[in-house]
């Protein structure tokens, strides 16, 4: 048998980018002179509330429901429709009361329309993991803090881990967590390696995985691009992962079966 050594390719093949195809003109300066404007517009206007109202609400219920106002209007812009299926699968995770669901749920990451698909389709409070740099900035981190979202610092390996127990004590005040394990959003549409940290949590708060598939944000806005597409809309929830019974040591195993999940689930709904 041939070792993979002589299987690798002597060079490696750059990932090719989907070509993508030519908008009508009105469509571009639709976007350009309306949409995009709209989206800058409402961004600001409802972070301006949610500035102010995180003066009194530290708790972020009253936040989380301006996020929620905010990505229905943007979702709205995009003049796609929008389809969801599964939520029924979440019923069982409702503890006894709680309406919430409690879970990690860890999602593809797409476009910079993935945020405002789970915000205005998940219907219960959660709170996201950020990049513990965007604390620092004015404003945003301002409205983080406030809102009781949860910082991740990859500074160093000590840091990572006190990063990841912030999510575990969410999880165990009985918030459930909203995570990209990709880390980033993908470049050619095709889902990334994805790290295990959400994994971990869900292990160690001893609370499901839950897979998340999103379908159709990369073509309606791809990264580094200023024009909406707009196509159908989906977000798929897929079967809970239990996680009784594991240790952290099996986080690696558990994400690489939440990624065949979701890597499955796409390529069957993508058109």
């Amino acid at each position: 048998m041939p070792s993979n050594e002589i299987l690798r390719s002597e060079e490696p093949v750059p990932p090719v980018e989907p070509q993508r195809p030519t908008l009508p003109f009105a469509l571009r300066w639709l976007t350009y002179l309306l949409l995009l404007p709209l989206l800058a517009l409402a961004t600001a206007f409802f972070g301006s509330i949610s500035l102010v109202v995180g003066i009194w609400d530290s708790s972020g219920r009253q936040q989380h429901f301006i996020a929620r106002a905010w990505a229905r209007f943007l979702l709205r812009l995009t003049l796609s429709p929008v389809t969801v299926e599964g939520l029924e699968k979440l019923q069982p995770l409702r503890r006894e009361g709680s309406r919430r669901p409690l879970a990690v749920y860890a999602s593809n990451h797409l476009s910079y329309y993935d945020t405002p698909m789970l915000f205005a389709k998940l219907p219960f409070q959660f709170r996201i993991l950020a990049k513990a740099s965007l604390w620092k900035l004015p404003f945003i981190g301002w409205y983080l803090n406030r809102s009781g979202q949860v910082p991740i610092d990859q500074s160093s390996a000590r840091a990572g881990v006190a990063s990841l127990m912030r999510g575990v004590k969410t999880l165990e005040a009985g918030l459930p967590l909203v995570i990209f394990p990709e880390g980033g959003r993908s470049a050619n549409g095709e889902l990334k390696s994805m790290v295990a940290g959400g994994a971990w949590m869900a292990i160690k708060a001893q609370v499901p995985l839950v897979p998340l598939t999103l379908i159709g944000t990369y073509e309606l806005l791809p990264i580094h691009t200023y024009v909406m597409r707009p196509r159908p809309l989906k977000l798929i929830v897929g079967d809970p992962i239990p996680t009784t019974g594991l240790a952290t040591r099996d986080a690696e195993a558990l994400t690489n079966r939440l990624r065949s999940v979701i890597h499955e689930t796409y390529i069957a709904n993508h058109g």
